[in-house]
């Protein structure tokens, strides 16, 4: 099948789900609550560019993400995987296209409600001093909203962490702290999640770990996932559509077995 044909094949795919009935997504504590949109976030790029200085690091990359799927973004350094990551939640500032939510041009959204919608994942998870518990809450907090022991508890066993409400955060390894990080971004009950190699740092029992947890959360939640990796077995694993940059320009997108077995 060709890259064309496959990428096709998405499109199609797309474009029934966005039939389906109205659904739900679960809120902080688990519960199911309403998005108010038709399914999974449907999230797409329509020549999508950032240049600096003059120097292109992202040129014209139009796709369509799976809704409620992990897609995984791969390419050699430098390819632009991280300058587009960061341009779907305004971190960086696009300087030609667009990206659409649900087909709403996300410059209508307010900065700080986009990055609830579309939680991030850093390499490095950045926490609060302080402990696990009050790192979960954080963003809730922030918009006026407490979260109850019983919802932080809940979300810490989800992400196999039971009883690490009061724990230290300095006290947390590699592994436990990118948990804390994916369990804080929960907290927000955010539609789709972009995560920028959140694996590249951990131990390959802590990467397979990860991973079972992105997996069991997309499928649970219904979450559009976007995952940038360097490892291309990761996306092989994970992912069920593989996006390639190279030099900033998208070089190839379809379905995970095709793309890379092509590249």
């Amino acid at each position: 099948m060709s890259m064309t044909t496959a990428i096709g094949r998405v499109d199609r795919t797309d474009d029934a789900q966005r039939k389906t009935a109205a659904g739900q997504r679960p809120g902080p504590s688990g519960q199911a609550a309403a998005t108010g949109t038709a399914g999974p976030l449907r999230l797409e790029t329509h020549r999508l560019s950032r240049a600096v200085a003059g120097k292109t690091l992202l040129d014209s990359v139009s796709v369509r993400i799976s809704p409620g799927e992990i897609t995984a973004v791969v390419g050699p350094s430098g390819a632009g995987k991280s300058t587009f990551l960061r341009l779907l939640n305004r971190l960086d500032e696009p300087t030609g296209g667009s990206v659409l939510l649900n087909g709403q041009d996300y410059r209508s959204v307010p900065p700080r409600m986009l990055r609830r919608r579309l939680g991030m994942v850093m390499q490095m998870a950045y926490l609060f001093p302080g402990t696990v518990a009050a790192n979960i809450a954080f963003g809730p907090k922030q918009r006026g909203e407490t979260m109850t022991a019983d919802q932080i508890a809940a979300l810490l066993t989800r992400v196999g962490l039971p009883g690490y409400q009061g724990r230290d955060v300095g006290t947390l390894s590699g592994g436990e702290a990118q948990r804390v990080s994916f369990a804080r971004t929960l907290a927000n009950a955010p539609e789709g999640l972009l995560l920028d190699e959140p694996t590249s740092a951990l131990d390959e029992a802590s990467v397979r770990g990860v991973e079972e947890l992105l997996q069991g959360i997309v499928a649970e939640r219904r979450i559009t996932c976007v995952i940038v990796t360097h490892n291309r077995p990761q996306a092989a694993r994970i992912a069920r559509h593989t996006m390639v940059l190279e030099a900033g320009r998208l070089a190839a997108f379809g379905p995970t077995d095709e793309v890379l077995h092509a590249g």
